[in-house]
């Protein structure tokens, strides 16, 4: 079925987004890959093309769009190469809306050009090795003290840690009867003293992606790098959750659609019993049925792609098409897979990748199983 969300002004940047990846992207990705991150120079070249500084305004160096639909674009053509941009996507849909959101005047000036062209890349640290999704729980702190706020703590997980220059870490400032009062965002910044990052984590997918640990020993973070204000920052955050879930269930979809088409050019070349792959009816109708999930999926990334824009996607609504479009990712690479056989266990077949990196879709920016208690509070259960 004809998409009708986009228009002649996305198509023009998707043929920018498919060339880049063929040119930049596509030929070193095996480097990548074995290296277990995106050089940092790459930043700069996407920075180049304007696509990190979309969404800031134009005195800052950005493109002043208010659109979430060109990034929804990049990470098509992302899924469509086959391949992962590191923290590219948690800098863009997840880190720059909080700067876009509650940035000083000062603080835009200082940070939001390097944010538009690379030259500064960003990540957020919120979970802690204890704490996982409990966000109410953490216990990293940070105190004020004369003019600045001496930081302690320890995260996980952090997507684009290593290469981040800017760290948005979520601290407690403040105790209250209310465990979700008293938390902050600070910007640490990469060379601060007593700032340490440790291992790039070694996970099963999304081996381009530097995932790390991060330490703070009494980092002193200046008071103009608040962002937001002091102990509201749960706030700010439960704010966020819609976007940053669309983006994810925009990856998911568009990683089963990227699964399907690989299976498809695979099944009709690979010959088994004398005839392809592609002539035995459960093929046909396995990728029937996959194609059938997948059209369904995309309708409902686009309707709330359009709701988004709009400033309508509510939380219950954002965990729906979370929930779907990563169940089904899962649903159908699992099936891609088992066409191809043996090879598809092997790495150098993009449907290893990508049911290697998809497992984590269910589990990242709220585990299936805490977006349906979102779902059921909606439904008034």
């Amino acid at each position: 079925m004809e998409r009708t969300i986009f228009n002649g002004s996305h198509e023009t940047f998707r043929r920018t987004a498919r060339d880049f990846m063929a040119k930049e992207v596509v030929p070193h990705y095996p480097e990548w890959d074995a290296a277990g991150i995106v050089p940092r120079d790459i930043f700069r070249r996407i920075g180049e093309l304007g696509v990190l500084g979309m969404q800031i305004p134009e005195e800052y160096g950005g493109g002043g769009s208010n659109s979430f639909l060109y990034a929804a674009v990049w990470a098509e053509e992302t899924a469509s190469a086959y391949v992962n941009l590191g923290g590219f996507s948690a800098h863009l849909h997840i880190v720059l809306p909080y700067f876009l959101a509650y940035a000083t005047e000062e603080q835009r000036r200082r940070w939001f050009p390097g944010l538009a062209s690379g030259d500064l890349m960003a990540s957020i640290a919120m979970t802690e090795p204890g704490t996982g999704s409990d966000l109410a729980g953490m216990a990293t702190t940070a105190e004020r003290r004369d003019g600045h706020y001496v930081l302690n703590g320890a995260k996980t997980f952090i997507t684009g840690g290593i290469n981040a220059d800017l760290v948005l870490v979520v601290a407690r400032t403040s105790k209250g009867a209310d465990r979700r009062d008293g938390l902050s965002l600070l910007v640490v910044e990469r060379d601060m003293p007593g700032f340490t990052r440790g291992r790039n984590l070694d996970k099963i997918g999304l081996k381009t992606q530097d995932t790390a640990e991060l330490f703070f020993e009494d980092v002193h973070v200046p008071a103009e790098n608040l962002l937001g204000e002091e102990g509201k920052a749960f706030g700010c955050m439960m704010s966020n959750l819609p976007q940053e879930r669309l983006g994810i269930a925009v990856a998911a979809q568009a990683s089963a659609e990227a699964a399907l088409t690989t299976t498809v050019e695979y099944v009709q070349n690979r010959k088994v019993f004398g005839t392809t792959v592609s002539s035995f009816q459960n093929t046909k109708f396995e990728l029937a049925a996959c194609a059938a999930e997948i059209e369904a999926g995309r309708f409902l990334v686009d309707r709330a792609l359009v709701a988004h824009d709009a400033g309508e996607l509510s939380a219950a609504d954002a965990a729906k098409v979370k929930v779907f479009t990563t169940e089904l990712q899962g649903r159908v690479i699992d099936r891609c897979l088992q066409l191809h056989g043996g090879y598809g266990y092997m790495r150098e077949y993009p449907i290893a990748r990508l049911y290697t990196d998809a497992r984590i879709s269910r589990i990242l920016g709220g585990t299936t199983e805490v977006l349906k208690t979102i779902i059921a509070k909606s439904l008034g259960l």
